[in-house]
């Protein structure tokens, strides 16, 4: 079931040609809080920071995801790239496996995309 979802978001991504994560919120801005966030964690190397150091991942997301063995920036990132760095698919494994809204996602995802374009 999962690998069919993952695959219709890939066709659907490069049917479009967009990640379509700011459509999936709205477009809005992130609250000041993520958006902090959020620069503070793509300025720098990410080092061993902790799982909830990723924009739009809280305690009690942080939480779920420490308890399915992420318990660092560094291991989302792995899933990241594991998902070819396709916001999408990261937006989904985040609903799925710890049951994000699509804001805690996009918001994840975006950071992460960003920090990789900035160091790798």
């Amino acid at each position: 079931w999962y690998q069919r979802r993952v695959r219709e978001a890939v066709v659907s991504t490069q049917s479009t040609g967009s990640s379509g994560i700011n459509a999936e919120y709205g477009g809005f801005q992130a609250a000041m809080s993520t958006s902090q966030k959020m620069k503070d964690f793509t300025s720098e190397p990410m080092g061993e920071k902790p799982v909830t150091s990723l924009a739009g991942i809280g305690e009690k997301l942080g939480g779920k995801l420490y308890d399915e063995g992420f318990q660092f920036a560094y291991n989302v990132l792995g899933q990241f790239l594991v998902l070819g760095k396709n916001e999408d698919l990261l937006v989904m494994w985040l609903k799925d496996k710890v049951g994000a809204n699509s804001k805690q996602a996009g918001d994840c995802a975006k950071c992460l995309k960003d920090w990789c374009d900035s160091f790798l």
